[in-house]
């Protein structure tokens, strides 16, 4: 043990370079993106013809700057900050997380936009609550499982975060926003699994959640994308419009692309162009090398992600890294997947790249904290001898079997 304790410590202060690098070329393909996106329609759509071909207006590609230069400041706080203070601080950032979605519904301070009231507006300043709560489940959930309190068998501790979870995605549903719904399902039922919480449990429960998804699906405006999804051209003026153009988007770019700041289907053709679609204007501009390099950047985080659980072999630490990795890469894969046809519409950025300063700079953050457990510091801290005492020590030896396998 003092042989892998002296070895982790020699390391430390040296971060995950290929995490940090790769999450900076997925930055740069962003400013590209929104800048191509944007440049052209950024003006409004009433503006003349000639007013739109100046370029002149750069409003997107500015507040998309100041969230990533914002985003660079909560990544180098998060890389920073003493990591056991995540943890004193996991359950007051979910307390403020519940109050933001709140004030969601209170009015001249949330926000309307696309009929969904899923924003914050104060002195002129947006701020997309749901970007907070997904982080913020990700810490609490890990200080829950790492807890000495916390027994894997125990039916009453499967219970209480399901809980938590059914609220938060009630409170999300009514804005509404299936999407982050979605995603805090999956991180919450993942994470319960790698704490070794029964398959049965995780299984009975989702044959009672049937009925609730089922009900949900046949909301009127979900439905619709489902039947979009299984067949876009049925309706390919209205409903399917947006599907179609990114598969016109992605099917223009070809091999090599058109070329950057070259698309056709930004010119008011495919909606939320630089948003939740912008992979399209991506894959059109950059063709399939460039859409792949994309999904290769994205691959290198998760697995980083994964050695970085690997090497903290449980307990707090562990959970917390799992959790961002999952939250990164599962949105990464679902706004990829609709954008080519693979899954029915969500209203998910792609993270780093879509426009969005919410998700921009909470996404920031978080890899901020990943980068932070990356260190031989942290990891020399978790193994060290003293800690032997410690419960959540003890949770973190009784889980290693587990997690072995993800390195």
């Amino acid at each position: 043990m003092e042989d892998i304790t002296n070895q982790i410590t020699q390391e430390k202060g040296q971060f995950d370079k290929i995490l940090f690098v790769s999450v900076l070329c997925l930055i740069f393909v962003g400013v590209f993106m929104v800048y191509s996106a944007t440049s052209v329609v950024a003006p409004s759509r009433t503006e003349t013809a000639a007013s739109v071909a100046s370029l002149t207006d750069l409003r997107y590609l500015k507040k998309h700057l100041a969230s990533i230069i914002l985003g660079f400041v909560l990544m180098a706080l998060m890389y920073k900050v003493n990591a056991e203070s995540l943890k004193k601080a996991a359950l007051p950032l979910l307390v403020v997380s519940v109050l933001l979605l709140l004030a969601v519904k209170i009015p001249g301070i949330g926000a309307t936009v696309n009929g969904a009231r899923r924003w914050i507006r104060v002195l002129g300043i947006t701020f997309q609550p749901s970007e907070l709560v997904k982080l913020s489940m990700v810490l609490f959930m890990a200080k829950y499982l790492s807890g000495g309190s916390f027994v894997p068998d125990s039916v009453k501790a499967f219970i209480k975060p399901i809980a938590l979870m059914l609220i938060l995605q009630g409170m999300l549903l009514l804005q509404p926003d299936f999407g982050s719904a979605a995603i805090i399902g999956i991180i919450t039922f993942t994470l319960l699994l790698l704490a070794g919480v029964r398959i049965k449990y995780i299984l009975s429960l989702g044959v009672v959640l049937i009925p609730v998804v089922v009900k949900l699906i046949m909301e009127p405006y979900r439905l619709k994308r489902v039947l979009v999804f299984l067949n876009p051209w049925a309706d390919e003026k209205k409903s399917g419009f947006q599907l179609i153009q990114s598969f016109v988007a992605l099917g223009n770019g070809g091999l090599n692309g058109v070329g950057i700041g070259k698309s056709t289907q930004k010119l008011f053709f495919l909606p939320e162009a630089k948003t939740d679609f912008i992979f399209a204007i991506v894959g059109e501009e950059t063709g399939l090398i460039g859409a792949a390099l994309v999904v290769l950047l994205f691959l290198v985080v998760f697995i980083r992600g994964i050695y970085i659980v690997g090497r903290l072999k449980g307990g707090f630490y562990m959970y917390t890294a799992a959790g961002i990795t999952l939250l990164i890469t599962i949105q990464a894969v679902i706004n990829m997947a609709v954008v080519s046809g693979l899954l029915p519409t969500k209203g998910l950025p792609l993270p780093f790249i879509s426009y969005g300063g919410s998700s921009m700079i909470l996404n920031s953050a978080a890899i901020g904290i990943l980068l932070n457990l990356s260190e031989g510091e942290v990891i020399a801290r978790q193994e060290s001898p003293a800690n032997t005492g410690d419960p959540d020590y003890k949770h973190n030896r009784r889980n290693e079997r587990v997690f072995k396998y993800a390195k």
